[in-house]
C-alpha cells in the first residue's frame, strides 16, 4: 500500500513488478551521480537556465485526472459541499457517536458528534485515523474457502446444510466468539440464536478488555455494572495506574470534564482548580497531567491503594509494611479526606480486581457515591469474564467439543494469550469461519474468510458508556462486499442472506428489553440526532461487600514485590494490534517515547544501567543502533530493542501489544510480538520470574522528539497554582521582549477584515494525539515509512514535543506536552528568505504557502525558529490506488513531490465560513470556524479565532490572560500563535516552595534527559 510504506532499499524495489517506472520516480536518474569536472558554477548556470525554461511550473507532473458528469444529478448533493451524516464508531464494544462528513457520497472525515453524551463533540486519535481503514486496500476484498475466491452466495449454498444439522441437533457442537457486545439488535438475534439452539454457546474476547472492572463490581457488589465518573464534581482526583484521558469507553468526556476545572485563563475562575493525584509505573497521558505523580513497581501500586483504604478506615485493610513514601501518601490523603464527597479515586482497567474492589470501598468511604463517581446496570448484553470464556473454548475445542466455530470481528490467533494455543485448537474443529475486516492471522487459520463491513458502510446500532444508544448508518455501499455480524447471524437463525437494514429496522419497531420502539419518524430523527433518546441506564445503588473488600486487602497484602516486573499495555497507537494496518496510527509518534513504526522493551535509564545495557543510544549520533535486550517470562522469552523513559518506575519493565503482525503492506514488519510471552496468568502483570539481559543485537527505531530541535530556547513557562494567584502579573519567569525591533516594514501588511490566532493552553493539552490525526485527516498529509521517519523527515503538521523536568534522568518531577505548529508569524523569517515567493502573507495574518511556486530550495525551513515546515522529499502521496484516493478532502490541494509544507490554519474552512457570511450579508461569527485540530481537542485545549483588538471573541479573551505567552518571543516574529503558561496545583506538604529560577523549563535532548531548570518544582 503505497501511501503507508517507503522502500526501505533499492535491492526490495527491484522486486517489484513495476521496477523501472517506480525506478524512475523515487530514485530520480544520476541523483547520486557527480562528474568532478563540472564545476559548481556551470551546474548553476544550466540549472537556472533549466529552471527558466520550465516556467517555474515544478519538477513533478501532476496525474491526469478523469471528470465524468452526473447521468443525473442525485438529491441533497451539490459539488463541492459536503453534507455531514451521524453514525457512532464501536470500539471495545462500546461506541462514540460522531459526524462524518461526506462529499459527493465518500466519506473524507469524522467529528464529534455535540449531541452525543459520550463524544459532545470531540473525538480520539482512532475516530480520526478510522477514514483510513475504510479505504485500506489490504482490506479483505472477497470471500474465500481454503485462500481459494468464492462468493457470498457460494458461502450461503455450503453452509445451508452444516447450519440444518445444527438446529436439529439444538445447536450442539456450535460455538459463536464475539468481541463485547453492547449492540441491542444485535444482542438480540445472539439471544434468538440461544433459544432456538440452546445447546450453542456465546463466547466473547476482547485481548484489552475490561475483565478486571468486571470481576471487581461482581466480587464488590454481586452483580456486574457500570461505573461512571463526574470529573466536572470532583475537587481531588487520584488516578490509580488509570489513564482516565485516553482509555476506555468515556475517556473522551472525561477528557473534557477534567480539562474544564484546569482552566485558570483568570485569576478569578483559578480558585475553582482541581488538583490530579497519579500512581502508576509508567508514565501515562492521564500522569503527565497530574498535578503530583507516584512512581512505584506495579506490585507497590496495589499497596499504595491499600495504604489509602487503611488511611481512611476502610474494613479489612491495613498499610502495607516496607512502602514508603508515608509523606507523599498521608498529605494525598488528607487532601482527599478534606474534600469528601467531592473528590474521586480511579482505577485503570488493566489494573488487578482486587485494587478495583478497594477503590469502590476507598469512594464509598469518602462519600463520592452519587456525586463524582456513580453505578448503573451493565450496557453489555451479556458480561463475563472473557478470558475464562475464551479459556473454555479453547478447552472444548481441544476435547473435539466443537463441530462449527463462526468468529466475527476478533483474532484470537494473534490475540490470545500464547499458552491457549488458540491456532492449533482450531485443528480440531470441523469447519471454521472468521468475519472479519483484513485476512488476518486469525483468517488464514480458518476454512472460510467472510469480509466486514467497516462501520462506515454498515447499518446496526451500539451502547455508550451510559447507555445510550446510537444508530450505526453507512456512508457508502461496501467497498468490497463486506457483511455485518447481524447479517452473519441472521443465517443461524433460518432467515437467510437478509439485508443489514432490514434487521436492523425490524429489531426497532419492537425492541423490548426497556427500549422504545422507533416507528417512521422517531427512525429518521435518532439517525439524524444520532442518539435514540431516553436509552441512557438509571443510577442504582449499591454498597461494596464488607468480605469481598477483606479479602481483596488480604490478598493484595499477601502480594510480593518482585526484583524485576512486566507490565504489558495496549500500544497508544496500534492499540491491542486492530489498528496496525492504519500507516497513520504506525507514523503517528508514540505520547512518551516519540516512538513511530515500533514497540520496544521499555525500562527506566536506572534500570537499563543495572541490567548492564547502559548507553541506550548515541543522543548526539542518530545512526547509532539502539540496543537489543531478550526478555524471558518462565519459558518464553522475545528479543526486543531497549529504549529507555525516564519517570518509568525502576525494576519494572513494560511491553507494548499490537506489533509482529504477518499480515498487511503496513503491519508486516512492524515491530515484536510482545502476545508472545503473555500468558493467562500473566495477561497485564507478571512479578516473578522475569528476566531481562543484553543481546548484543543493534536495531534501528525512529523516534521524532528531537527532529526539530528548538536548540534549547526556554519553550515551556509555568509555575505552581498559589504563585499565579499571587501575583499573576509576574507569574511568567521569562522576561518580555521588545517586539518591534524588525528588519520587515510593518505597512507591507496591510489589515484586512479579519485577523486570525490560536492560543493553546498548555494546563489542558494531555498529548493525546487527536490534534495530529485530525490535521492528518483533514489536510492529506501522507505517511513517509520508517526509514524517512529515522532521517527527520515525518511530515506531520503538528507535532507534540514532550518533556521531561527535573535534576536528571532518575529524578523525574514531571512530564509535559507542547503541540507545536506553524506560529503565522506576523514578521516572519521565512518569507523574507524565499527566492520565488512562494511563503507570503495573507492581509489576515496567514503566512500562505503556494504549492505551485515552490522549487524546493527549503530556504524558508533552515530560516524558521519553530522548524514546523515539511518538505517532501519524495512522492510519499499514492496518486493511483483508487481506494485511497477517495478519502482525500477535496478542499486541500494533493501535494506532489518537492513542496514545502505546513500549518494553514485549516485555511479551506476560513475560505468555506467567509464565503458563507458574504452570501448570507454578514460578518463570520466568533466560534464558526473551527480548525480541524481545535475540533478534535477532546481537552479543548486550542482556541482558534479572530484576534484583532478590540473584539470580543474567545481567542482574544485567552490571550488578554496572564498566562500568555509567546514561543520564543525574543526573536521578534510576533507570532499569532501563543500559549497559555501551565499551571499546577500543587499540594505543598509534598512539594515545598522554592526559590524561582529566572526561566521556565527547557527541552530535553530528544531521548529522555530531563531538564535541570525549573520555574518552579517540577517546572
Amino acid at each position: 500500500m503505497k501511501e503507508h510504506r517507503t522502500w526501505r532499499s533499492l535491492e526490495e524495489l527491484a522486486r517489484t513488478p513495476d521496477f523501472e517506472e517506480r525506478l524512475h520516480r523515487e530514485f530520480p536518474r544520476h541523483a547520486a551521480e557527480w562528474d568532478e569536472s563540472f564545476d559548481r558554477r556551470r551546474f548553476l548556470q544550466l540549472s537556472g537556465a533549466g529552471l527558466a525554461l520550465a516556467g517555474l511550473t515544478g519538477c513533478t507532473r501532476q496525474p491526469i485526472e478523469q471528470i465524468v458528469p452526473y447521468v443525473r444529478q442525485p438529491e441533497q448533493i451539490v459539488p463541492g459541499q459536503a453534507l455531514y451524516f451521524a453514525t457512532a464508531r464501536p470500539h471495545l464494544g462500546y461506541v462514540r457517536g460522531l459526524l462524518a462528513e461526506s462529499h459527493q457520497g465518500r466519506p473524507t472525515k469524522l467529528e464529534g458528534n455535540p449531541e452525543h453524551p459520550a463524544s459532545q463533540g470531540k473525538s480520539d486519535l482512532y475516530d480520526q485515523a478510522s477514514v483510513l481503514d475504510l479505504y485500506d486496500p489490504d482490506r479483505s476484498q472477497a470471500v474465500t474457502e481454503d485462500n481459494n475466491i468464492k462468493t457470498w452466495s457460494g458461502f450461503v449454498d455450503a453452509t445451508a446444510n452444516k447450519i440444518i444439522a445444527l438446529q436439529a441437533l439444538g445447536g450442539e457442537g456450535l460455538r459463536i466468539l464475539t468481541p463485547t457486545v453492547t449492540s441491542p439488535s444485535l444482542g438480540g438475534m445472539l439471544r434468538e440464536i440461544q433459544e432456538a439452539m440452546p445447546q450453542a454457546k456465546w463466547h466473547q474476547w476482547e485481548s484489552a478488555g475490561r475483565d478486571n472492572a468486571r470481576k471487581a463490581s461482581n466480587a464488590a457488589f454481586g452483580e456486574v455494572v457500570e461505573t461512571r465518573y463526574d470529573l466536572s464534581q470532583a475537587d481531588v482526583v487520584l488516578a490509580i495506574d488509570a489513564d482516565l484521558v485516553t482509555d476506555g469507553p468515556g475517556a473522551v468526556r472525561y477528557a473534557g470534564e477534567l480539562s474544564g476545572r484546569r482552566r485558570v485563563h483568570d485569576p478569578a475562575e483559578a480558585e475553582g482548580m482541581n488538583r490530579v493525584y497519579a500512581v502508576d509505573s509508567m508514565p501515562q497521558n492521564m500522569s503527565t497531567v497530574a498535578d503530583h505523580r507516584l512512581s512505584v513497581k506495579p506490585t507497590q501500586v496495589a499497596h499504595v491503594a491499600l495504604a489509602v483504604a487503611a488511611a481512611l478506615g476502610v474494613e479489612g485493610a491495613s498499610a502495607p509494611a516496607g512502602l514508603g513514601h508515608e509523606d507523599w501518601i498521608g498529605a494525598m490523603v488528607q487532601d482527599l479526606q478534606a474534600h469528601a464527597g467531592k473528590c474521586l479515586v480511579v482505577a485503570g482497567d488493566y489494573v488487578d480486581a482486587e485494587v478495583h474492589v478497594l477503590v469502590h470501598a476507598i469512594n464509598a468511604a469518602l462519600g463520592n457515591v452519587g456525586t463524582t463517581v456513580s453505578y448503573s446496570e451493565s450496557v453489555e448484553v451479556e458480561p463475563i469474564d472473557q478470558l475464562a470464556s475464551l479459556t473454555e473454548l479453547v478447552n472444548d475445542m481441544k476435547a473435539g467439543d466443537v463441530d462449527t466455530l463462526l468468529i466475527l470481528g476478533v483474532n484470537p490467533v494473534y490475540d490470545a494469550p500464547a499458552d491457549l494455543d488458540f491456532k492449533a485448537a482450531l485443528e480440531n474443529v470441523s469447519l471454521t469461519v472468521h468475519h472479519g475486516l483484513h485476512d488476518d492471522e486469525t483468517a488464514l487459520a480458518c476454512d472460510w474468510q467472510v469480509p466486514a463491513a467497516h462501520f462506515l458502510e454498515s447499518w446496526g446500532d451500539g451502547r455508550a458508556y451510559d447507555g445510550t444508544v446510537s444508530l450505526i448508518q453507512p456512508l457508502i455501499n461496501p467497498l468490497y462486499g463486506g457483511k455485518t455480524e447481524q447479517e452473519m447471524l441472521a443465517l443461524l437463525v433460518g432467515r437467510g442472506a437478509v439485508p443489514a437494514l432490514e434487521l436492523v429496522r425490524e429489531y426497532w419497531k419492537a425492541p423490548g428489553e426497556g427500549f422504545p420502539a422507533l416507528d417512521d419518524a422517531a427512525w429518521r430523527s435518532a439517525l439524524h440526532e444520532g442518539v435514540v433518546p431516553e436509552t441512557a441506564v438509571e443510577t442504582k445503588e449499591v454498597v461494596p461487600d464488607g468480605a469481598a473488600v477483606s479479602a481483596a486487602a488480604s490478598t493484595i497484602a499477601g502480594w510480593t514485590v518482585g526484583d524485576l516486573e512486566l507490565l504489558f499495555r495496549p500500544d497508544p497507537t496500534v492499540f491491542d494490534g486492530r489498528f496496525s494496518n492504519n500507516g497513520w496510527l504506525q507514523e503517528c509518534p508514540k505520547p512518551l517515547t516519540r516512538l513511530t513504526w515500533d514497540n520496544a522493551l521499555l525500562m527506566s535509564p536506572k534500570t537499563a544501567r543495572d541490567l548492564g545495557i547502559g548507553d541506550l543510544i548515541d543522543k548526539n549520533n542518530q545512526d547509532e543502533k539502539t540496543k537489543g535486550a531478550t526478555v524471558k517470562v518462565g519459558d518464553r522469552d522475545l528479543d526486543l530493542p531497549v529504549w529507555a523513559v525516564p519517570g518509568l518506575a525502576d525494576g519494572t519493565l513494560v511491553l507494548h501489544l499490537g506489533y509482529g503482525r504477518e499480515f498487511g503492506n503496513v503491519a508486516t514488519g512492524a515491530g515484536k510480538d510482545a502476545g508472545s510471552v503473555r500468558t493467562v496468568d500473566g495477561l497485564w502483570r507478571v512479578t516473578q520470574g522475569v528476566s531481562a539481559s543484553a543481546n548484543g543485537k543493534r536495531y534501528t527505531l525512529a523516534s521524532t522528539q528531537d527532529h526539530h530541535s528548538m536548540e534549547g530556547r526556554h519553550i515551556i513557562l509555568g509555575g505552581g497554582l498559589d504563585e499565579y494567584l499571587e501575583d499573576n502579573k509576574s507569574f511568567h519567569p521569562i522576561p518580555h521582549f521588545d517586539t518591534n525591533l524588525t528588519m520587515m516594514n510593518h505597512d507591507d501588511f496591510p489589515p484586512g477584515k479579519y485577523s486570525w490566532g490560536m492560543s493553546i493552553d498548555l494546563t489542558a493539552c494531555t498529548g493525546c494525539n487527536a490534534c495530529v490525526m485530525a490535521c492528518q485527516s483533514e489536510n492529506n498529509i501522507p505517511v513517509v515509512g520508517k526509514d524517512q521517519v529515522a532521517k527527520g523527515r515525518e511530515m506531520h503538521w503538528i507535532r507534540i514535543d514532550r518533556y521531561f523536568a527535573g535534576p536528571d534522568d532518575d529524578h523525574v518531577e514531571d512530564v509535559m506536552h507542547q503541540p507545536v505548529i506553524c506560529m503565522h508569524c506576523e514578521q516572519a523569517p521565512c518569507e523574507v528568505v524565499c527566492p520565488v515567493a512562494a511563503t507570503v502573507h495573507s492581509d489576515e495574518g496567514l503566512n500562505d504557502m503556494v504549492y505551485n511556486r515552490c522549487v524546493g530550495t527549503r530556504y524558508c525551513s533552515n530560516n524558521c525558529p519553530y522548524k514546523v515546515r515539511r518538505f517532501n522529499f519524495l512522492l510519499y502521496q499514492d496518486l493511483e490506488t483508487p481506494s485511497l484516493q477517495l478519502g482525500r478532502n477535496p478542499n486541500v490541494t494533493v501535494r506532489s513531490r518537492g513542496v514545502m509544507e505546513k500549518c494553514t490554519y485549516c485555511v479551506q474552512r476560513i475560505s468555506q465560513a467567509r464565503i458563507e457570511a458574504k452570501v448570507e450579508g454578514g460578518e463570520i461569527p466568533d466560534g464558526k470556524i473551527q480548525t480541524a485540530c481545535q475540533q478534535a481537542c477532546p481537552s479543548d485545549a486550542i482556541v482558534f479565532g479572530d484576534v484583532t483588538e478590540g473584539r470580543d471573541t474567545a481567542v482574544n479573551k485567552a490571550k488578554a490572560s496572564p498566562l500568555d505567552y509567546k514561543l520564543i518571543e525574543e526573536l521578534g516574529t510576533r507570532p499569532r500563535t501563543t500559549y497559555l503558561a501551565r499551571v499546577r496545583n500543587l499540594n505543598r506538604e509534598i512539594t515545598p516552595r522554592k526559590a524561582k529560577d529566572k526561566y521556565g523549563s527547557h527541552g530535553d535532548d530528544g531521548h529522555g534527559a530531563a531538564d535541570s531548570h525549573a520555574a518552579d518544582s517540577g517546572h
